[in-house]
């Protein structure tokens, strides 16, 4: 029998909205997270109330409190407490959680401690994201107030910035223009052509697609794609960021909830939660890389190599051994760092890489997609009693990474493990130059009609790295027309940046 301070997941929720649907009434993201918190609350087959129990609520930072999405409509100035009033909770310790992909594995685990050390008995994690509606309702010409007041206090963990100041000046503005650059650096590394290259990416999310299709919770009703439909050019499939296709970028337009109900053992028992509705943390651990120009290899993820055989370590288990997996998905390189090339697992695996269908088809529900993963597992693990399931969360530009070992099996709580990513050395970035430079990653950014501008980083004869940016149309012609990898450049700056032309 588990002891009663261990903590145990015991109820998921998960809800989505479509546009166009007869039920579709453009919910907020506040009212969003409240409706999957009480399907997580109902979800645990409880024979008692459970919300007196809730001592702590762990909210995913909303895309709107990241600073990366607009709130024409307003929004609440404590989502913890708006969403916690709606539900009907007084919870002790209300938290939103900084920014980052990971959060919803590390929200967990620090929920999963405060149960374990005996500070609450039961805590809530949630999240929630309406930006389709928000783009929707803005642009049929329709207003709502969405903001609103909380009194008490919440600790607000603040929304850091993963963009640094020289990325920005050179045009790393956005996340598929930072992970192109570290999809074409693996290129690089793998010595394959662009052509390859995207079709081991249609690969690679073709069976996404086809799980996606098939999840009622998928942000909006969709067919399988195959690898040609994913990787082939075309109007509906335009470029983004060389080399992303529209069909391998995360979705970020969606009405997306979902919660996570976790309880001490002894809690769970004086509820009357039937044991076969608890899942057991085995494993948990998190690591952090430095800026994309800082790293020894910008197309490898030593940081979720570290977490993922730390959580597997501490579960006991190899990746062998697990019955299934969510791999975080926001673009192929966060796939094929980690599952691919770390776990040496096949696209084709047939426990497959995602439990949702991936954030380009089933949906990026801003910060809180793996609350979304998590839920999925748990409703599969529970179907097949005894099974290990494998959740591997990202944040930032492959910045932080965070991963979790479910199952039925009883266990111990871990806590977290400790993960270190290894030292690859110092790695010198210059400022401003002039002079001769070699390509070692490159992105071409597309607009609706073309090619706007490139970034390239390389190295310098010295061997120190530089960051540069081209407006030059003869420079953005000879890119698209071959491969610049390797390529020698002219550099100059103007001051305040880079510019780069392609030389010869």
């Amino acid at each position: 029998m588990s002891s009663d301070n261990t903590p145990v997941i015991v109820g998921v929720g998960q809800v989505v909205e479509r546009i166009g649907e007869p039920d579709y009434v453009g919910r907020s993201a506040a009212d969003l997270a409240a409706w999957a918190s009480e399907r997580a609350l109902s979800d645990a087959g409880a024979d008692r109330d459970l919300k007196p129990l809730v001592g702590v609520v762990h909210a995913i930072r909303t895309f709107e409190d990241s600073g990366a999405a607009p709130f024409p409509f307003g929004k609440p100035d404590k989502f913890p407490l708006a969403v916690a009033r709606r539900v009907g909770l007084r919870p002790k310790h209300a938290i939103l959680e900084a920014v980052g992909g990971q959060s919803p594995v590390t929200a967990l685990i620090e929920v999963a401690e405060r149960v374990a050390r005996g500070e609450v008995a039961a805590g809530l994690v949630f999240g929630a994201e309406a930006i389709s509606s928000t783009r929707h309702l803005s642009g049929a010409g329709e207003t709502r107030d969405w903001s609103e007041t909380s009194d008490g206090e919440i600790e607000d963990r603040g929304s850091a910035r993963m963009l640094t100041k020289q990325g920005i000046v050179h045009g790393i503005v956005s996340a598929p223009i930072a992970y192109a650059l570290q999809e074409n650096a693996r290129r690089a590394r793998l010595g394959m052509n662009r052509e390859d290259y995207r079709m081991a990416m249609g690969r690679l999310f073709a069976p996404f697609s086809a799980v996606a299709a098939r999840n009622p919770n998928s942000c909006a009703a969709s067919e399988p794609l195959s690898a040609e439909d994913i990787a082939t050019i075309t109007p509906r499939n335009r470029m983004i960021a060389d080399p992303f296709p529209l069909k391998v970028v995360s979705r970020d337009q969606v009405n997306m909830g979902a919660a996570i109900l976790v309880m001490s053992a002894g809690a769970a028992r004086y509820a009357g939660i039937p044991e076969d509705r608890w899942v057991f943390v085995h494993g948990a651990a998190s690591a952090a890389e430095p800026d994309i120009l800082d790293r020894a290899d910008m197309g490898a993820y030593p940081a979720a190599a570290a977490a993922l055989d730390a959580a597997l370590a501490a579960a006991g288990k190899t990746a062998t051994q697990m019955d299934a997996f969510d791999f975080y998905s926001c673009f192929p390189v966060a796939v094929f760092s980690t599952a691919i090339d770390h776990l040496g697992l096949s696209a084709d695996d047939p426990r497959g890489l995602t439990v949702t269908g991936g954030l380009p088809y089933f949906g990026g529900a801003g910060n809180g997609y793996s609350s979304h993963a998590i839920a999925e597992m748990v409703d599969g693990l529970r179907a097949k009693p005894g099974s290990f399931g494998l959740v591997g969360a990202n944040g930032g530009f492959q910045s932080k990474y965070a991963a979790l070992i479910l199952s039925t099996q009883p266990a111990p709580f871990p806590g977290w493990s400790e993960a270190r990513r290894p030292d690859d050395g110092a790695h010198v970035v210059a400022d401003l130059v002039e002079g001769a430079g070699r390509i070692e990653t490159y992105t071409v950014v597309h607009g609706r009609e073309g090619p706007t501008y490139a970034i390239a980083i390389g190295r310098l004869p010295d061997g120190k790295r530089f960051i540069a940016r081209s407006d030059d149309p003869a420079s953005l012609a000879a890119m698209q027309a071959r491969d610049p990898l390797g390529a020698q450049v002219a550099l100059s700056n103007d001051g305040e940046r880079n510019a780069f032309t392609l030389a010869g």
